[in-house]
């Protein structure tokens, strides 16, 4: 098999091998150690001497025994009888034999709801999800973050520790709680996704290593739960955004927003996907966040120029939105949606509304839509302060750029 298969491969079967050694013998700090070493003899095995019949029994055969030694070594350097007693002795294990097959259930779901634990903070559960579940390195994901790699280090373990302190068994929660567990899960995914797709900070407009990943991961849950209509929502809006991803650059990396964009680049692929995803998730119950998100993302995605874009649509969309969710982003994305319906002073005045509440008051992009509603409504003057706070307001170069441009084209400044 060539080396680019078996790296897709491995990356598939990680988040499962990692699953079942966790669930076979506990100790998920070494067991995800133990998983990166059969990983690793895997990627210089397999390329020269074949893949195995069973690849994921092999993964786990060379894990288990790894995490084996793992294990005594920590047994003799510790020493301490209270540490010993909560392990079982490793003679006493059942270790699966190279010859024997290995069950094949895929434990990846419980991995997402162990990483997305509600003891952790969101940036921690982020980490660990892209860590245990990604297969992403810790310095890739100190990259995807701009942290040092000493501080990725340091939350990734403390959040593993945490864990381990929970006390919790590795299995999937109660059914009084896994339906709350799913709603973080699902939430962890999307942040990983939009930091992928609108980079908050750095030189580039987005990082499309982690929209990507949070794509493949949705993918997975979509699979393991086929009939729950958030997950389709959720993967169809992913899908959907991520197609116009290609449009959204110029060739200089600069900002081209929606209505400028050339269509013809959006992926076709991801828009046909997305739209069958959400057409069969929504006549099956109440529309959670996600589907009605992804219903939106449709209707953009589907017109043929922005000109023939359904905005009377997508305000009634929104406006079901915000009865189940109190966003902010909801609101301020609804007040550009009325202002594109019903012209740019409606917009303007449900604006005002929401300078005062201070979850979205010093976000850049509360003024830079002031700012493009206050352009439409011919206040250039007010426009260009507006860009210029708002420029000053973000840490992502390009969005700076485009920014600082739109406000010195409004002066007759190039």
């Amino acid at each position: 098999m060539p080396e680019i298969e078996v790296e897709d491969l491995l990356r598939r079967l990680a988040p499962q091998v990692l699953g079942a050694v966790v669930r076979r013998y506990g100790n998920f700090d070494l067991a995800e150690d133990a998983v990166q070493e059969a990983l690793l003899a895997a990627a210089v095995q397999w390329p020269k001497e074949g893949t195995p019949d069973s690849p994921r029994g092999w993964l786990i055969t060379v894990a288990a025994r790894r995490l084996t030694d793992l294990l005594r070594g920590e047994q003799a350097r510790r020493r301490r009888e209270d540490t010993v007693a909560r392990w079982t002795p490793p003679g006493q294990w059942t270790e699966p034999a190279a010859d024997r097959p290995v069950p094949e259930s895929d434990d990846t779901l419980i991995l997402l709801f162990m990483c997305c634990h509600p003891s952790l903070s969101p940036a921690s559960q982020i980490a660990l999800t892209l860590r245990a579940v990604g297969g992403l390195t810790t310095a890739e994901i100190a990259r995807a973050f701009l942290v040092p790699e000493a501080t990725m280090t340091r939350r990734i373990s403390r959040a593993k520790q945490r864990v381990k302190d929970s006390g919790v068994p590795f299995g999937m929660p109660p059914a009084a709680a896994r339906a709350q567990r799913l709603v973080v899960v699902l939430h962890v995914l999307y942040l990983i996704f939009n930091e992928g797709y609108v980079s908050t900070s750095g030189p580039s407009l987005h990082r499309g290593e982690l929209s990507a990943e949070a794509i493949r991961l949705v993918r997975l849950v979509h699979r393991l739960l086929p009939d729950d209509g958030e997950v389709a929502g959720l993967l169809a809006l992913m899908l959907l955004t991520d197609a116009r991803r290609p449009a959204r650059a110029g060739p200089d990396g600069g900002l081209i927003p929606m209505a400028e964009q050339d269509r013809s680049l959006w992926n076709a692929g991801h828009i046909a996907e997305g739209v069958a995803l959400i057409t069969a998730a929504l006549p099956r119950g109440v529309p959670g966040p996600y589907q009605l998100q992804a219903a939106i993302a449709a209707i953009h995605d589907e017109a043929p120029d922005a000109d023939a874009t359904d905005w009377p649509q997508i305000v009634a969309l929104y406006e079901l939105l915000m009865r189940i969710s109190d966003n902010p982003m909801v609101a301020l994305n609804h007040a550009v949606a009325v202002a594109m319906a019903r012209g740019a002073r409606a917009g303007l005045d449900l604006l005002g509304k929401l300078r005062a509440d201070e979850r979205i008051a010093g976000d850049h992009r509360l003024h830079a839509v002031r700012a493009h509603l206050l352009e439409m409504a011919g206040d250039h003057a007010a426009a260009r302060d507006s860009y210029r706070e708002a420029a000053r307001r973000t840490t992502n170069l390009p969005q700076q750029r485009y920014l600082h441009a739109r406000a010195a084209r409004l002066t007759g400044d190039r």
